[in-house]
């Protein structure tokens, strides 16, 4: 349509009835004149406004469904967040809890040993230097660590250091079969020398081929000159079983090692040896003996007779010899009066 005097004529003018015919609806509310056009309009366009919604509708709800399944996305996504920060927190809190406990006992240890210690992490597992059970912990020389110095837990013997770097050490445990020790038993002070064998007990030979021990016997290390590689007093194990004396000049035990080697995480490397042997007060305490519970038996009797009526008293149901009896001095007759007087007759 182009763009004349008589177009802006007719513009003006339909704008101008429209506006008049919004005037009428609006002052006549209900009984407007222009109800009945409305409703006329309305069921002339509405199925088309309705087809026109069920056909858009679908496409605003796809876009509103993917947009709030960004947000759910987004929200799962944090909350998978903040659960596995929650787990490994708690994992954390175990595993330290974990650590203070062997942090703790090794320190009693040391504390019961006079031992000065360094503490470390085992951060490593595996065979060194043609070993076959060593572990690698995070000190070394610049934390004061030498070559043979022994190495503890709160449990008791883990082992010696071997080789030392500048930030890491390697520890041979005390179970490989390349490991000897010099041990004393508790109490008798019977010398020997445990050797590892894997994950089976430590094997002792006792230098005495007939002292007497007997399983649960507990074992200490002996100590060593200078403390290297050994310091005296830490707690090695209990024997479990006791090889028969032969006669020989040795005699073999198997002892139960005190420390778990395959469940290694804190442990203390020995830098300062004790002023005295400590003997037997690192090992600990053995428990108590349950007392024996003293057992009361009670007696039944049948009610209504006291307790001891059941046996005849001699005393009371028994005759008395002396009232059953004949008195022989009243039943007899008297000699003196039955028989005739010789001098009546």
């Amino acid at each position: 349509m182009r763009d004349t005097r008589e177009s802006r004529l007719l513009l003006v003018l339909l704008i101008a009835i429209a506006f008049a015919l919004i005037t009428v609806d609006i002052r006549g509310g209900e009984d407007s004149p222009v109800d009945g056009a409305r409703r006329a309009a309305a069921t002339v366009f509405g199925p088309v406004e309705e087809g026109m919604s069920s056909a858009v509708d679908p496409i605003g709800n796809a876009i509103g469904a993917v947009r709030d399944s960004g947000e759910r996305h987004d929200r799962i996504a944090e909350l998978e967040r903040q659960n596995a920060a929650l787990k490994a927190r708690l994992g954390s809190d175990d595993r330290n809890r974990s650590r203070v406990r062997q942090l703790d006992s090794m320190l009693k240890t040391a504390g019961a040993g006079q031992y000065g210690i360094k503490g470390a992490e085992v951060i490593g597992i595996g065979a060194a230097q043609g070993f076959s059970w060593t572990v690698t912990i995070d000190a070394g020389a610049k934390d004061g660590l030498k070559r043979d110095m022994t190495v503890l837990n709160g449990d008791g013997l883990v082992g010696r250091v071997t080789t030392v770097g500048p930030d890491t050490a390697t520890v041979l445990l005390a179970n490989d079969p390349d490991f000897t020790v010099g041990t004393r038993m508790e109490k008798t002070d019977e010398l020997g020398f445990a050797t590892g064998q894997g994950d089976r007990p430590l094997s002792v030979q006792l230098l005495n081929g007939k002292s007497e021990v007997k399983k649960g016997d507990r074992l200490v290390t002996f100590g060593s000159r200078k403390d290297k590689p050994f310091v005296p007093g830490v707690p090695v194990g209990e024997v479990v079983r006791v090889d028969p004396s032969g006669g020989d000049l040795t005699r073999t035990v198997y002892v139960k090692p005190y420390v778990g080697f395959t469940r290694l995480d804190i442990v203390g490397v020995v830098v300062e040896g004790p002023r005295e042997d400590p003997r037997d007060t690192v090992l600990p305490k053995k428990p108590e003996k349950p007392k024996p519970t003293p057992t009361v038996t009670v007696t039944a009797t049948p009610s209504g007779k006291p307790e001891g009526d059941g046996a005849g008293n001699p005393a009371d149901g028994a005759a008395d010899p002396a009232d059953g009896a004949a008195d022989p001095a009243d039943g007899a007759a008297d000699p003196a009066d039955g028989a005739a007087n010789d001098d009546e007759q």
